[in-house]
């Protein structure tokens, strides 16, 4: 057996949730200058830019006030094209592209379904044929999640489940792991439909947070919770912070049929910043002429991504 194996297998048989409260624990104590000093070396062993965030070491009190280190206000610009979707984090891609259907790839060979992930079949037919982008977070990388497109928060859905490894040696291997894993689901209305975003937990991972509700899990109960905001005015602009998670993680987001096109030159694997161009929206004016264009034969004309 290999060792890529034995890791994996491994994951089927670890105390994942003790593991992950062990690991709270100790990332949040205050530890004084044994704090710094942790710190201090997490920084250098991941190569993390210290001259974007927003303080200095000896600012923070716990380990995770580090992981969750805001950045400086222009370390992060927004694009400014009023149609244009930005990734929602720092990353990685791990995939992206059109949902068949209900289904969505995870890695080559592994797929699952948008009711799976979601835990709700009527908000997964929001999504049917759409798009999805997957972006997983390492531990060196900057780690509050923005929203992609500006929106009204209309539901969370709290999952309950797994703690997984998400890194992407565990993705190619274990079966729809990103849909068994614990998450937090966001719904929203944006003017080109529904969009999801959706906070995925994973082993050692101290907490999902979100702006409007604080920590949301690790939660006690094993049972789906969800809560409603429809006759709330939790409106959010492009680029806004939305929430945060500790340790190494992955953000999914997922848009109605015809609704964004990505942008060109997209690659799995590739390097991602939270207010970069991900996509373009869509006008509804476009997708009218489009299946004119496709009834009569005739193009409609060109799709190109505004600048």
């Amino acid at each position: 057996m290999s060792l890529d194996l034995l890791k994996v297998n491994l994951q089927y048989f670890l105390p994942k949730h003790l593991i992950s409260w062990g690991a709270s624990v100790l990332t949040n104590a205050k530890l004084g200058r044994c704090t710094t000093f942790a710190i201090e070396q997490f920084a250098k062993f991941y190569h993390i830019n210290l001259d974007e965030m927003d303080g200095d070491i000896e600012d923070f009190e716990t380990f995770n006030e580090f992981f969750t280190r805001p950045l400086k206000s222009d370390a992060r610009p927004i694009d400014a094209d009023n149609n244009s979707v930005v990734f929602p984090a720092d990353g990685k891609i791990s995939q992206f592209g059109d949902l068949r259907d209900d289904f969505m790839l995870q890695a080559k060979g592994h797929y699952f379904t948008t009711e799976t992930l979601l835990g709700d079949d009527s908000d997964a037919k929001y999504f049917q044929n759409g798009k999805f982008m997957t972006v997983y977070l390492s531990p060196s990388d900057y780690h509050r999640v923005h929203i992609p497109f500006a929106g009204k928060l209309l539901k969370m859905t709290y999952i309950p489940g797994e703690l997984f490894s998400v890194n992407p040696l565990y993705t190619k291997h274990i079966p729809e792991l990103l849909a068994r894993n614990e998450r937090v689901v966001c719904l929203f209305e944006t003017t080109v439909g529904k969009m999801a975003v959706v906070f995925v937990g994973a082993v050692v991972v101290g907490s999902v947070s979100t702006d409007w509700d604080g920590v949301v899990a690790p939660n006690g109960s094993r049972e789906i919770r969800i809560t409603t905001y429809e006759h709330e005015k939790l409106e959010y602009d492009k680029g806004a912070e939305i929430g945060k998670f500790l340790m190494g993680s992955t953000v999914i987001c997922l848009f109605e049929k015809d609704k964004i096109d990505f942008v060109s030159g997209l690659t799995s694997e590739q390097k991602t910043h939270m207010g970069e161009k991900m996509a373009t929206a869509v006008s509804s004016k476009r997708v009218a002429a489009d299946k004119v264009g496709k009834k009569t034969g005739k193009s409609a004309g060109k799709r190109t991504a505004k600048k």
